[in-house]
């Protein structure tokens, strides 16, 4: 029998049925009060979400790597510096990003499954400074969540920008554009939110305002002065056809989210993070990388002697409909990965484990029938009391 899939990865995630219908409902026309109305509730939302009383929040249609790509177009020139802390593969793409338009980038490396270590990288800043540090907060191919406050405040010590890639971070854990002094933080419309992908936002504060005007690299889709000017109409509205139906699944997302409440929904996703992670240790598996208590995104977890991680992750998909995301760089087949953001629930995550239980002994690893179910039972029955 077909059903759907129970999609426990690190994103795009699933969709709720309210959004669903919502971008398949008429089209707003995007020259006029319908879609500007519908523009104006999204970015009014998502500075809530960021937490900024002072940042423009803009809107393209793109993934979150175009928003990425539209922070090195807009503040940055040739040849100017910046810092890359590289501890996954979506810091990497900084660096790919950074090169590819003739900035210089200097860089720590780090072991894959690491924390980036503020007082390292203030040393590495008061040696050699910079234009601006490039940070990922959620590195979804190790599941780390990286030090953001501390890192920015080194960087702000330091003189630099600090431009951080929020894509599969913002919703699901604590971050203050404000109150730990972001310039710029890129998120998109497909992880902690569970919209559809085609949406990308850039927070942008004044001081990365100020460096768009020296900047001289190319830009012009993405040409953040042009969606500020169309953004700031009596009825907002972007400057390019946008991917209207992606937009108004947007606007239903985040009034779900909003229903609950910022900290409702990062209480959940701790509790989520919680209840895979005891699950796994139930089954007699490592989990993988550092800061585990703050990983509320995605649980790493090693391979077992009796199969790798590309095999388990195969297997579970066949069988039982189970998407989980293989390991990525260096961890390819000695990880896998399981997610836990956006509209994913307590028994999504019972489904996953006891699933994931069937697969290992088929496979040949011992386990307990029931334990990892029973143990994120406990975790979500806790969090009731």
């Amino acid at each position: 029998m077909d059903r759907p899939e129970i999609i426990l990865a690190h994103g795009p995630t699933p969709i709720p049925p309210e959004v669903l219908l919502a971008q398949g409902s008429p089209l707003a026309y995007h020259r006029g009060p319908g879609f500007g109305s519908i523009m104006g509730d999204v970015t009014d939302r998502l500075k809530q979400l960021y937490r900024t009383d002072s940042a423009d929040v803009l809107l393209m249609t793109s993934s979150g790597t175009g928003a990425l790509e539209s922070a090195i177009q807009n503040c940055f020139s040739p040849g100017d510096e910046v810092f890359v802390p590289l501890a996954g593969f979506f810091a990497d793409r900084w660096r790919r990003l950074a090169q590819a338009y003739g900035l210089t980038v200097r860089s720590i490396e780090y072991e894959w499954g690491r924390r980036i270590d503020p007082d390292e990288v203030a040393r590495a800043l008061r040696e050699h400074p910079v234009n601006a540090v490039l940070l990922t907060q959620s590195e979804t191919s190790t599941g780390v969540i990286q030090p953001i406050e501390s890192l920015a405040r080194v960087a702000k010590d330091a003189g630099a920008m600090v431009v951080v890639d929020v894509v599969s971070s913002l919703g699901a854990v604590p971050f203050e554009f404000d109150g730990w002094g972001i310039d710029v933080a890129l998120g998109g419309s497909q992880k902690a939110l569970s919209a559809s992908p085609g949406i990308a936002f850039a927070a942008v504060g004044a001081r990365a305002w100020e460096a768009t005007t020296t900047a001289s690299n190319p830009r012009f889709y993405f040409d953040w002065a042009t969606y500020r000017k169309y953004a700031s109409l009596p009825d907002p509205e972007n400057p390019w056809t946008p991917a209207i139906s992606v937009m108004q699944g947007l606007q239903a997302a985040l009034r779900l989210y909003f229903q609950d409440g910022v900290e409702a929904a990062l209480t959940r996703h701790r509790m989520l993070s919680r209840g895979v992670k005891e699950g796994v240790r139930a089954l007699g598996l490592d989990l993988f990388g550092e800061g585990l208590d703050d990983n509320w995104t995605v649980t790493a977890i090693r391979a077992p002697e009796a199969a790798d991680a590309d095999t388990i992750c195969a297997r579970i998909r066949r069988d039982y409909g189970v998407v989980l995301a293989p390991g990525q760089g260096p961890l390819k087949g000695a990880v896998f990965r399981i997610g836990h953001f956006g509209y994913v629930s307590e028994l999504d995550i019972l489904r996953g484990l006891a699933a994931l239980e069937m697969t290992l002994e088929k496979l040949g690893h011992p386990v307990k029938r029931g334990a990892s179910v029973a143990a994120a039972e406990g975790v979500f029955l806790e969090a009731e009391m």
